[in-house]
């Protein structure tokens, strides 16, 4: 289950008492008003201006140890806020958008490139075509957080490298 609720200061409290917490809210940025999974998004791209300078290998097994480490984290996180995925928790959007930005690692695209993987991203993040949606709704815990987002930054990244490729 998907909370929509703001945290109140004690869930507040217990997300950011803990390594697991913080990581979880994106570092701080889940903990935006409103539109948390867009902030989480937004301050993805900040560390991937680093990330995309280490090459593909590196890349993937850099996206593989923040996915474990995010499903770690979100399930300890939603455990002491006491459900399965607050809005708060948005490491998933770190993951997420960090594969959506893979294409520009190996194919030439304008700087604004960036922006088009961040869009849809988000889009496909919030549309939850088949089977974001299944998944967001199935599975719970950690995994559950995370998954669903991998899969929004797999369609993410797919039509990335197609209008990336289109514009070589």
């Amino acid at each position: 289950m998907t909370d929509r609720r703001k945290l109140t200061p004690r869930q507040r409290r217990r997300l950011l008492a803990s390594p697991a917490g913080w990581i979880a809210c994106g570092l701080g940025s889940g903990l935006a008003p409103l539109a948390q999974g867009t902030f989480g998004s937004l301050a993805a791209i900040l560390p991937w201006l680093a990330l995309r300078h280490l090459g593909v290998p590196l890349y993937v097994l850099v996206l593989a140890l923040a996915f474990a480490l995010g499903t770690w984290a979100c399930g300890v996180a939603g455990r002491a806020l006491g459900v399965d995925d607050h809005r708060s928790l948005v490491w998933d959007e770190f993951v997420g958008q960090w594969l959506a930005l893979l294409p520009l690692l190996v194919l030439p695209a304008p700087w604004w490139m960036v922006v088009v993987g961040f869009a849809l991203f988000r889009l496909f993040d919030v549309w939850k075509p088949w089977p974001i949606g299944w998944l967001d709704g199935h599975l719970k815990g950690g995994l559950g957080v995370m998954v669903d987002d991998v899969v929004a930054g797999v369609y993410a990244a797919v039509v990335l490298a197609g209008i990336a490729a289109l514009l070589h």
